[in-house]
C-alpha cells in the first residue's frame, strides 16, 4: 500500500471494526471484486475464526464451572448443615472432594479469565490486519477497473471523432451524388439518365428486371383468368 501499516493503524485507533469473518458482505467483496482469495488472507481468516471460537468456548465454559462450583459449594453448605457441624468420615471425605474441586474450578476460571482478558486485542489485530489486507486488495481493483475505464473512455472518443468524419464523408458523397444526378439530368434528361443507370447501377438494374418479372407474371395472370371466364 502507498502508506505504511502504522499510518493507518495510528488512523483507525479507537474505530469500531467489525469482525469480518462474521460479516457476509466481507466474504462477497472478493465475488464483487472478481479476484481469487489469496492465501493470506484465508491464513487470516482461519485465525480470526479460531480466536473467536476459543473465546466462545471459554465463555461458555466459564459459564459451566462457575455453575459446578456454585453447586459444589451448595453441597459443602448443606451437609454442614445436616452434619450440625459434626460431620462424619464419609460426610468430611465428601466436603474435602468438594473443596478440592472448588480449587481447581477456581484455578481453571483464573486461566481462562487471563486467557479471555487477551484474547480480544489479539482478535482486534488479527482482525484490523484482515481487513488492511482486504482493503489493499479492493483498492487495487479498483484501480485496475478505473485504468480499464479510462481506456475505454479514451477509445469512446476516439470512436466518436472516427464516427463524426465518416458521417461528414456520407453526407459530402450523399450531396456529390444528389448533385452529379441534378446536373446529368439537366443536361441529358430523364430518358438518358435511365439508360446509364440500367448500366452503371446494379441496384438499379436487379430492380428493374424484379419489376419487368413482376410485370409478366401479372399479365399471364390476368390472361388466365380471362381464358377461364371464356
Amino acid at each position: 500500500m502507498a502508506r505504511s501499516e502504522n499510518a493507518f493503524k495510528e488512523a483507525l485507533a479507537g474505530k469500531n471494526i467489525p469482525l469480518l469473518t462474521l460479516d457476509n458482505k466481507w466474504h462477497q467483496l472478493f465475488t464483487q471484486a472478481q479476484t481469487e482469495i489469496p492465501a493470506e488472507i484465508r491464513r487470516g481468516e482461519e485465525k480470526l475464526n479460531e480466536l473467536i471460537k476459543r473465546q466462545g468456548k471459554l465463555n461458555t465454559e466459564s459459564k459451566e464451572i462457575r455453575k459446578l462450583k456454585k453447586r459444589l459449594m451448595t453441597e459443602i453448605m448443606d451437609l454442614a448443615d445436616s452434619t450440625g457441624g459434626n460431620p462424619d468420615a464419609a460426610s468430611e471425605k465428601k466436603m474435602e472432594d468438594n473443596r478440592r474441586l472448588i480449587n481447581e474450578c477456581n484455578e481453571k476460571l483464573e486461566d481462562y479469565a487471563r486467557e479471555l482478558r487477551l484474547l480480544p486485542e489479539e482478535i482486534s489485530s488479527v482482525n484490523q490486519k484482515l481487513m488492511l489486507r482486504t482493503m489493499d486488495i479492493c483498492y487495487q481493483r479498483i484501480a485496475e477497473n478505473t485504468r480499464e475505464i479510462s481506456g475505454i473512455d479514451r477509445w469512446v472518443k476516439e470512436i466518436r471523432v472516427e464516427i463524426k468524419k465518416k458521417l461528414v464523408r456520407k453526407e459530402e458523397n450523399e450531396k456529390a451524388i444528389f448533385d452529379l444526378y441534378s446536373y446529368m439530368h439537366d443536361i441529358f434528361g430523364a430518358e438518358v439518365i435511365e439508360i446509364f443507370d440500367m448500366k452503371y447501377n446494379p441496384e438499379e438494374r436487379r430492380k428493374a428486371r424484379a419489376e419487368k418479372a413482376a410485370a409478366r407474371r401479372a399479365v399471364a395472370g390476368q390472361k388466365k383468368i380471362e381464358e377461364q371466364k371464356a
